[in-house]
């Protein structure tokens, strides 16, 4: 319905667009991801400041009109995230985590406990930059898979319920496979299973520390089970 409309936001990408304006890509608890234009943003004399930039978290007021794209009208800053800022990798590892999570949710759906996932993941990075790791990411992305309603199967085979000799990963079986069903798996060491049980079952701070390979594995189970179940392309985090 057409009219003014209040929400909470955090900010997932800012592009120019014109000689003073910004689309902006945000994500909301209870309208999920919106787009809306920010009109003579980029102005010196804006009254939106530098406030509508990625991973700000914000009380937006916007109109919604007929078209797609909404208006914002007003913005308060509820966190800057402003240590998060001043780190190479803690920056870029906020901006993957949200680019993430634009592909996977990327309709206007309710989600509110996304929009918390992902305002704790923020709130992680620019508490402790340390935890910017390509296991974060792993962890982030396990997490939204979940939220999303097809995270993969690691505690029996996905095929059959053998929960013992699990050897492989099926991303059409939709998680780990036994002997048995193998065939048209990829191998999954211990090492990995292992790193991703635990990935997803501790919170973002306590994720699980991996070397290179299994970071890598782990990841490719993510991405193939993304792609076989949601339809959704996620970068590669190496």
């Amino acid at each position: 319905m057409a009219g003014p409309v209040k929400t909470e936001a955090v900010v997932l990408r800012s592009m120019r667009y014109g000689e003073a304006d910004r689309i902006l890509h945000v994500y909301t608890p209870m309208r999920g991801k919106i787009s809306a234009i920010a009109k003579g943003v980029r102005r010196s004399k804006s009254r939106f400041g530098g406030r509508l930039e990625p991973f700000f978290r914000l009380n937006l007021e916007l109109h919604e009109g007929r078209s797609d794209l909404m208006t914002v009208t007003g913005a308060e800053t509820i966190s800057a995230y402003a240590a998060l800022r001043s780190d190479e990798h803690a920056l870029g590892s906020a901006a993957r985590a949200c680019d993430s999570l634009g592909r996977v949710f990327d309709s206007g759906e309710p989600h509110p406990e996304v929009f918390n996932l992902l305002c704790s993941a923020l709130t992680l990075l620019d508490e402790q930059p340390e935890k910017a790791t390509d296991e974060f990411q792993v962890a982030f992305r396990l997490k939204l898979l979940l939220a999303a309603g097809f995270a993969p199967q690691l505690a029996a085979c996905a095929s059959c319920g053998e929960a013992d000799q699990l050897v492989g990963f099926s991303p059409a079986a939709g998680g780990v496979v036994c002997a048995s069903c193998e065939a048209g798996s990829f191998e999954l060491d211990g090492e990995t299973h292992s790193f991703l049980t635990g990935a997803l079952g501790h919170s973002l701070s306590e994720t699980p520390s991996a070397d290179q390979r299994v970071i890598a594995l782990a990841d490719r189970a993510i991405s193939e089970t993304a792609a076989h179940h949601g339809q959704v392309r996620l970068k590669a985090i190496a």
